[in-house]
């Protein structure tokens, strides 16, 4: 393993804890005047970090799916077993995970400081809920595969 993975791990508790913590932050901040206060702030700055954290996590995913040989084992449908498997299926969460986080993140920006639509509301919260729930399961996914390696 080289370098890959740990650019990997620290991009991974940076997105992760990203989203714990704005998980918390979005329970606690019950008042709507707080959250006015915090969101347009913190937004921004949150959002920025984490794309710049989900492009290092996807960069460093296909290098370690390179270098390691598996690039043509994971188009090969004929070939089965549980890392590959658990990989494939790890892999299609991520996009569906990166899809979600694409549309929050136009939401989030396009309407930072401003009112959001009953629409746009609906879409970012279980956007930011989806993105939330879904890296859990993409950290089992990681400690799945790690511990069959």
């Amino acid at each position: 393993m080289g370098w890959e993975i740990h650019v990997h791990l620290i991009a991974a508790v940076s997105w992760i804890g990203g989203s714990v913590f704005m998980f918390v932050l979005g329970i606690s901040l019950k008042d709507k005047e707080d959250q006015k206060a915090v969101y347009p702030r913190v937004g921004p700055i949150f959002g920025y970090f984490e794309i710049v954290a989900l492009i290092a996590l996807i960069i460093t995913g296909i290098l370690m799916i390179i270098n390691n040989g598996l690039i043509y084992l994971l188009w090969d449908n004929s070939i089965h077993n549980v890392a590959l498997d658990a990989l494939r299926e790890k892999l299609i969460i991520v996009s569906i995970m990166t899809v979600i986080t694409i549309v929050h993140t136009v939401i989030a920006f396009r309407t930072n400081g401003q009112e959001r639509t009953k629409l746009e509301t609906i879409i970012s919260r279980s956007s930011s809920m989806g993105i939330f729930i879904l890296n859990f399961v993409v950290l089992h996914y990681a400690i799945l595969i790690r511990d069959i390696l």
